[in-house]
């Protein structure tokens, strides 16, 4: 059985299904793939979330991420370019008004505890009228749920607050 190529849009998931001996490596990348040890959170979000988005909860480029596992497995160099997704920005967009947040859940506590809120996010934000904000906090940026929304013409906006704290923003656009 052959194994797959590494790119930035495979799966955690299958990458480590694929090279299981490249889970220090990754670990070792970002303080934040240390989650990935508890195995429901790297069950659920090996499942979703591919590489690039691994890379921006890890704060490293997708480059340098791939770059860095391809070597570790004897693959050969891979061009990536680094694409900034928009997503996280300091400038507060136009549609974001504070007084529009419908509902805020912190989901810290369920993430360290090895839960995940994909279900519960994505049903309060089909749930929104037009204008209307959810606020979603968690210790990482939820870059699966953001490739999500924006797929199903959800307005996000997340910024990093300190370190293991960001804040996004889900509108309905109206």
């Amino acid at each position: 059985m052959s194994r797959k190529t590494i790119t930035p849009d495979m799966r955690v998931g299958e990458l480590l299904a694929d090279f299981p001996e490249l889970e220090d490596v990754l670990i070792s990348l970002s303080p934040a793939f240390k989650k990935l040890k508890n195995p429901i959170l790297r069950k659920t979000v090996g499942k979703v979330a591919t590489l690039r988005q691994v890379a921006q909860v890890g704060n490293i480029s997708v480059g340098e991420l791939i770059s860095a596992l391809r070597k570790a497995a004897g693959l050969s160099e891979l061009d990536i370019t680094d694409e900034a997704d928009g997503s996280e920005s300091s400038d507060r967009p136009d549609w974001f008004d504070k007084s529009r947040i419908i509902e805020s859940f912190d989901a810290c506590p369920l993430i360290e505890a090895g839960g995940q809120p994909m279900g519960q996010v994505t049903g309060a934000w089909k749930k929104l009228e037009k204008g209307d904000i959810y606020e979603l906090i968690t210790p990482f940026p939820p870059a699966p749920l953001i490739d999500m929304a924006k797929d199903q013409g959800v307005d996000v906006w997340s910024l990093d607050e300190e370190p293991e704290l960001t804040r996004t923003w889900f509108c309905r656009p109206g």
